[in-house]
């Protein structure tokens, strides 16, 4: 396992971190996973073999009860690990049981503590934006946690680069613990993220932790253009995240050939692309079965050739967007060519 910088902080998190999601099975979340005790000891103690230090979570995850199996599945070796959850989702049927208000992020904090029996989060995550609250009440609730030691560093999730770029300059005026790391959805079949978010977390050196890797199980090699995915599988139920299908049919099968040229797996590929990625510094990865996550597990040690990744970048690019043309072809000319 190799292990990238999380950010500009001083920790070192496993290129591929394990994604809870699937644990607990209740509600809406059994579409998604349905895990046990058993299994979820199961795969997280595969995780740890395999050098996974890094285990992202969120206390809306089956109403809590993943966060309960994730905490029991670490038991003694949570010191071991970087532990992650997010604050955000609704917890309760109250009116003020959601969002990101000083009263909803403490009491969220002490519930998702004692569900994952431990006195510290390493990493706490606001899930995304609270339209209703204004931004500073929720940075300076953060920094408070920090200070009292509940949790060691902040992290933002599915925020526009506008929102996390103003909680960076609020966090800098008013000296409050600031966000370290965004965790967002990122794909070979999803390159948003490229237009606006990464040119920003690489100026102000954010960690990326992505999420939905393989697009919802789309990039796992089951979907085909002429066939239809198996029965039973998550997108049948939960057709989520997005994705323009045409386009990800295309870029499937070049990643098909690259797969047979490596007698690897498509959905590796996929995984592989992403860690060649510079700006990536982990991928969270969900698998519900031991064969899933052997697979997963193995990505970090496929290296694509320049042709192949040279080709799996053409069939993914994204279409120029304004202003990205213009400000590309304005800056043509400012970079001396080499003679």
């Amino acid at each position: 396992m190799n292990y990238r910088m999380l950010g500009r902080t001083g920790l070192y998190v496993s290129e591929l971190c394990f994604g809870t999601m699937t644990f607990g099975g209740e509600g809406f979340w059994k579409a998604i996973g349905a895990q046990g005790q058993a299994e979820a000891d199961k795969l997280v103690a595969r995780s740890l073999d395999a050098g996974i230090n890094f285990f992202d979570t969120a206390d809306v995850y089956s109403n809590g009860v993943s966060e309960q199996l994730t905490g029991k599945a670490l038991g003694a070796r949570r010191k071991d690990v970087i532990l992650a959850t997010k604050v955000r989702g609704r917890t309760g049927p109250g009116v003020n049981d959601v969002g990101l208000s000083r009263g909803h992020i403490m009491d969220s904090v002490h519930a998702s503590l004692r569900r994952l029996g431990t006195d510290y989060i390493d990493l706490y995550q606001i899930h995304g934006y609270d339209k209703v609250t204004p931004l500073d009440e929720t940075m300076r609730a953060l920094d408070d946690l920090v200070r009292q030691g509940k949790v060691r560093y902040l992290g933002a999730s599915n925020l526009a680069a506008w929102q996390l770029m103003k909680t960076l300059g609020l966090s800098e005026h008013r000296h409050l613990s600031r966000f370290e790391s965004l965790q967002a959805y990122y794909s070979i079949a999803g390159r948003d993220l490229e237009r606006e978010l990464v040119p920003l977390m690489q100026d102000q050196q954010l960690g990326l932790m992505v999420w939905s890797p393989l697009a919802g199980g789309f990039l796992s090699g089951k979907y085909r253009r002429n066939a239809q995915g198996p029965e039973g599988a998550r997108r049948a139920v939960f057709d989520f995240p997005p994705v323009d299908k045409e386009r990800a049919y295309n870029i499937i099968d070049v990643m098909d050939g690259i797969a047979k040229a490596h007698n690897v797996s498509v959905a590796r590929v996929a995984l592989a692309w992403l860690l060649h990625q510079q700006h990536v510094t982990t991928l969270i990865i969900g698998a519900k079965t031991s064969e899933q996550l052997e697979d997963n597990l193995a990505a970090p040690s496929l290296k694509l050739t320049p042709e192949q990744l040279a080709a799996l970048n053409t069939a993914s690019t994204l279409p120029p967007e304004y202003p990205g043309w213009m400000i590309t072809r304005q800056n043509e000319d400012r970079i001396p060519k080499s003679t």
